[in-house]
């Protein structure tokens, strides 16, 4: 048809007017990698639902000028998750670091840097930009590159040895309007070991980027969940890239929330290292929309890799879940053992599950699986619970733990994973 807009055009107007009004960061050592991501995102443009792994998530939400107005979530009923955990606590307010709220990290074998800082020289410039640079093959990650650019905020730490205490970030959502960009890179050195928690909601609208590069022998744990607001949306991504014999291991936690999209881009580039990345979504669409995409790449480089890939998902009142996710094994690759698996649970008619499991093998000797199941409650473990008194509403939440119990069981430390487990039940019984 003559003087029909392309797709590009339409990205690159959308484009333009999300970043009409950004105040964009100066100079400091992040200044090229700003640069680069700008030149790579001019390129690509914003998402929008034509792409194809943008097909079962509309990103208006995420690429519109202005965030949609979202009310704080009031947590006068329960204390924050993770409080009486002992840990080395940073806080942010609606995406801004507040230096006196936190703990200071000296001594702790964690060097802590703000990613504002104007610095010349430092271990940084051969993290920052470049694993979310190197993620945007073969799939573009536009708003990856966003906030590479546009970021300025974010922690710095590096790790130099095991770290008794977790990390915990913490993120304040405070203003209804708020517009929120975070990028922070953990470099774990040879032998450490470090355990990243991040809470709250962080902001009305949030684009948040964390790289994490996990040298040979290191050991990388993250914890994650993303606050109780109903009306926030959320964009989020993690680059990691492990050596030789080194640990990955992340778990996401999500109730609640308009909008979520948490990509993950993994390359397990040494001999013997071990990816294993897990999420539990509950979505209730009862007091409005809920929609949750998980979307993971992990690619196999080495030998005798180990990859893992757990989602559940618990939906009802309208809830939709998606999850995409892939196992790419290179070239000599040999000895690798992945799997993945998808599931959810639909408590009504209503909701749906939208899943795109994929397999890409280029090396002969592998054991690699993947599955995708969708269904509703077990009715004969139902009546079993029934049947033995328990009531209807609390055999349900009993049965929906259980589905869930594979994801959190991916948590390795028994005292975050029993908190986790607690949350949930209170979620649950929320909602009977």
């Amino acid at each position: 048809m003559a003087g029909a807009v392309k797709p590009a055009e339409v990205k690159a107007a959308a484009l333009a007017a999300r970043l009409t009004g950004l105040s964009l960061p100066e100079g400091g050592f992040t200044a090229p990698a700003r640069a680069q991501a700008m030149a790579r995102l001019q390129a690509m443009g914003l998402p929008g639902k034509r792409d194809e792994y943008w097909r079962y998530t509309d990103p208006s939400l995420l690429t519109a000028p202005a965030a949609t107005a979202a009310s704080p979530h009031d947590t006068q009923d329960e204390a924050p998750l993770f409080a009486e955990i002992a840990a080395l606590r940073l806080v942010f307010n609606d995406g801004v670091f507040d230096a006196e709220a936190s703990d200071a990290l000296a001594g702790s074998g964690v060097e802590l840097l703000s990613s504002v800082q104007a610095l010349d020289l430092h271990w940084a410039q051969g993290l920052y930009g470049v694993l979310e640079a190197s993620g945007q093959k073969p799939v573009d990650r536009p708003l990856a590159a966003l906030n590479t650019a546009v970021a300025q905020e974010g922690v710095l730490l590096r790790v130099t040895r095991v770290v008794t205490k977790p990390v915990h970030l913490i993120y304040n959502h405070i203003s209804g309007t708020s517009d929120s960009y975070l990028h922070h890179c953990v470099k774990i050195e040879a032998g450490a070991e470090l355990t990243l928690i991040e809470t709250g909601a962080a902001a009305a609208r949030w684009n948040h980027v964390l790289e994490v590069d996990v040298a040979e022998g290191g050991k990388f744990h993250h914890i994650r969940s993303q606050g109780r607001d109903r009306e926030r949306q959320a964009a989020t991504h993690i680059f990691a890239r492990i050596g030789t014999g080194a640990l990955f291991k992340s778990f996401t936690l999500t109730a609640n929330g308009v909008m979520t999209r948490n990509e993950a881009v993994i390359d397990m580039l040494g001999d013997d290292a071990v990816a294993h990345i897990a999420g539990a979504a509950l979505g209730d669409g009862h007091s409005g929309s809920f929609h949750h995409d998980d979307t993971v790449f992990i690619t196999h480089a080495g030998l005798r890799g180990e990859s893992r890939q757990v989602f559940k998902k618990v939906l009802k009142h309208g809830a939709t879940g998606v999850f995409q996710g892939k196992i790419w094994v290179k070239q000599g690759a040999q000895k690798t053992d992945g799997y993945q698996i998808s599931q959810a649970l639909l408590l009504d008619e209503d909701s749906q599950f939208l899943a795109k499991p994929e397999l890409e093998i280029y090396a002969d000797d592998v054991k690699c699986s993947h599955g995708s199941t969708t269904g509703a409650i077990d009715e004969t473990a139902l009546f079993y619970l029934r049947s033995r008194g328990v009531p209807q509403e609390e055999a349900i939440s009993l049965l929906v733990l259980s589905f869930l119990a594979d994801t959190i069981a991916e948590i390795e430390d028994e005292a975050l994973q029993a908190e986790i487990v607690d949350r949930l039940e209170g979620w649950l019984a929320r909602r009977r």
